[in-house]
């Protein structure tokens, strides 16, 4: 009875790890804004770009600003 439980103690910590959202990918293999900015030689801020770079896209869901 005791292995039964440590068996399902085990796997309930390995599927808590298997986030679908938590990783790069969004889901059904797209990549996330804040990735595909910083792959482009982005960054990513929530405030306004700063004067030598331009907006080129959005971070976090849209809610920040990718610049380049």
């Amino acid at each position: 009875m005791r292995v039964l439980y440590i068996l399902v103690l085990i796997l309930s910590f390995f599927f808590s790890q298997i986030n679908p959202g938590a990783g790069l990918l969004t889901g059904l293999g797209h990549r996330s804004d804040h990735y595909m900015c910083v792959k482009n030689g982005g960054f990513c801020l929530y405030s306004s770009c700063p004067v030598n770079s331009k907006i080129t896209g959005t971070c976090y869901k849209g809610r920040a600003k990718c610049c380049r």
